[in-house]
C-alpha cells in the first residue's frame, strides 16, 4: 500500500512540474541512502520568478489534490527551492545552480 501511495504522489508531482514548464524533471529513489525521504525530484526553471512560481504552485496543486507540503525554504531567493512533502522532496533550482550543486552526482 505504502508503495502504491508513494508512486501516485510521485506521479501527481510530476504531473505538476510538467504543467508549470518546469524543465529537465529527475526522480531518484534514495530509500536505504538516508533518512529522510524515500524519492528527490530535481527540476529546472528559467529565472528565480519561474522556480518561485514553480515551488508555489506545485504546493498549491498538490493542497487542492489533497496532498499537503510540510514547507518550503528558499522562496525568498528563488535561486533553489526546497518543497518536502515527506516521502518526494522536490528541487526546483535555476540552472546555474544545478550546475553547481550536481545533486544527481549526489543521489544518483
Amino acid at each position: 500500500m505504502r508503495k502504491l501511495l508513494q508512486n501516485s504522489l510521485v506521479k501527481a508531482v510530476i504531473e505538476i512540474l510538467d504543467d508549470l514548464k518546469a524543465t529537465d524533471i529527475s526522480i531518484f529513489d534514495v530509500r536505504g541512502n538516508n533518512g529522510i525521504t524515500d524519492n528527490m525530484v530535481i527540476c529546472t526553471g528559467t529565472s528565480s520568478r519561474h522556480v518561485g512560481s514553480i515551488a508555489q504552485n506545485l504546493a498549491e496543486s498538490c493542497k487542492q489534490q489533497g496532498i499537503e507540503s510540510f514547507g518550503s525554504e528558499g522562496v525568498e531567493t528563488a535561486d533553489w527551492v526546497v518543497v518536502d512533502f515527506g516521502q518526494v522532496i522536490v528541487h526546483v533550482m535555476q540552472q546555474e545552480s544545478r550546475d553547481l550543486y550536481q545533486l544527481e552526482k549526489l543521489w544518483g
